[in-house]
């Protein structure tokens, strides 16, 4: 019986399968000399894995065509896929997990890491990664921690994301703003968002259009600021790594630009669930925080002017840094795990499905299919790879680990507490108060 650790079973590596693989053929071979056409019907056994992804309809044909590319590889393997939006997919995922397992193969958003991972739902990956059967050589290592939970591998990394402001540069010319560099500060872009508003320009619905979107409700804008000023969201997987003061003061930030008309207003805010739906999807903002992936979608829907800009930084010192987009885990009750094993190796890796997958999960993290598939991308695309390069090469700090099992609920909270603030049902000070209260009880259970 394999004995567990910290709660999780211990799943047999690459070798002990071989192993016990090499055990089960000499059975077989015995079996043979009484039963000849048991064996060959044993033999001729189809294995049929299940592998499951979030994304748009781009996304699910280039994955096909790789899921196809690697079933070619692999004679007897057949790969049954399935994929939805990003909403009902996480409600899906959850409804496996909880239900005894998920797909042998899952694409993961680094929230689910710790959850999924200190569940038991997830196989560890240590020995595929150690003896090559995952080639991570040419992934940061770094990087590669992103996909760990208590210091055992769950998950690859299967795209590298940074965050960045979309922004219309045709507006920023005409408010006298220079085009944004790696250094500007967080009073920079303050002062930006008050020219913009100075403009007076009308959105189509004759409002006025303010300088970007309220950073407020965002945690991902919260921790690249605390970033930048030497803090961190979490401290470890049971407490906050910043204080009630640093949340009290970006609030307050937030919202005296908010109470100035620098940036958009409550409602505004509230209602942003799309592209198409944010303030500046709506004309009423020039700038948008984003991450890069979705960006070209930005230049699709609101033209040329829009370019990607970065997260501003405190006295030089950028908050931003290299985030899984997503990650390939195999699940824990996976009942083909070698073949799981090689299909996240080979989607990966492999020149051929780096070619076909393209940058529709991000930068892939193998630098080598990175650079390879870079030689063909234009306009948008090409602007935020080349947006990649520049900020890896001005300097980021190293990517935390997976957050909390509670980061989820947490993220909720802190949406929620700042709604309060900028409804004015509450001050920046009690809301921080109220979400420390809450976040601590997470961290706790």
């Amino acid at each position: 019986m394999p004995e567990f650790r910290s709660g999780r079973r211990r799943h047999p590596g690459r070798r002990a399968v071989l192993a016990a693989a090499a055990v089960g053929l000499s059975t077989a071979l015995t079996a043979t000399l009484s039963a000849c056409s048991a064996a060959s019907d044993t033999a001729s056994e189809e294995i049929t894995l299940t592998f499951s992804w979030w994304g748009n309809d781009d996304r699910s044909e280039r994955t096909k065509k790789a899921v196809r590319l690697f079933e070619r590889e692999h004679p007897g393997v057949t790969v049954r896929t399935s994929n939805a939006d990003f909403g009902s997919y996480m409600q899906k995922l959850a409804t496996q997990a909880a239900g005894g397992g998920i797909p042998d193969v899952a694409q993961l958003d680094y929230r689910q890491i710790s959850q999924y991972a200190g569940g038991g739902t997830l196989l560890p990956l240590d020995d595929a990664v150690a003896d090559g059967t995952i080639r991570t050589s040419e992934i940061d290592e770094e990087f590669l921690r992103t996909g760990t939970y208590e210091d055992e591998q769950f998950a690859i990394p299967a795209g590298r994301g940074i965050t960045g402001y979309a922004y219309d540069a045709g507006i920023y010319k005409k408010a006298g703003i220079p085009t944004p560099r790696p250094d500007w500060t967080w009073q920079d872009w303050a002062a930006a968002n008050r020219k913009i508003a100075t403009l007076g320009l009308k959105s189509p619905d004759g409002r006025a259009v303010a300088g970007a979107n309220d950073n407020g409700p965002n945690e991902d804008i919260f921790e690249n600021w605390v970033r930048s000023r030497g803090g961190q969201l979490y401290a470890s997987q049971t407490k906050l790594g910043f204080t009630e003061d640093d949340l009290t003061e970006f609030w307050t930030f937030c919202d005296t630009l908010r109470e100035e008309g620098s940036v958009a207003q409550a409602e505004d805010t509230a209602q942003a669930k799309t592209t198409e739906t944010s303030p500046i999807g709506r004309g009423l903002a020039a700038a948008d925080y984003t991450w890069d992936a979705p960006f070209p979608g930005y230049a699709a829907l609101l033209g040329d002017d829009l370019h990607f800009a970065p997260v501003p930084t405190t006295d030089g010192r950028q908050g931003a840094y290299f985030k899984p987009s997503m990650l390939l885990g195999i699940g824990a009750n996976s009942e083909h795990p070698e073949e799981a094993t090689a299909l996240v190796d080979f989607l990966l890796n492999d020149p051929r499905a780096g070619d076909a997958l393209g940058f529709t999960r991000s930068t892939p993290p193998n630098r080598e299919i990175a650079a390879r598939v870079a030689k063909t991308l234009e306009g948008p695309e090409r602007e935020i790879y080349e947006y990649a390069l520049r900020m890896e090469k001005y300097g980021l700090d190293a990517p935390p680990t997976a957050p909390p099992r509670g980061d989820v609920a947490i993220q909720t909270a802190f949406k929620r507490a700042y709604h309060r603030v900028m409804y004015e049902l509450t001050s920046p000070r009690q809301a921080a108060r109220e979400f420390f209260d809450e976040a601590n009880r997470e961290l706790r259970s």
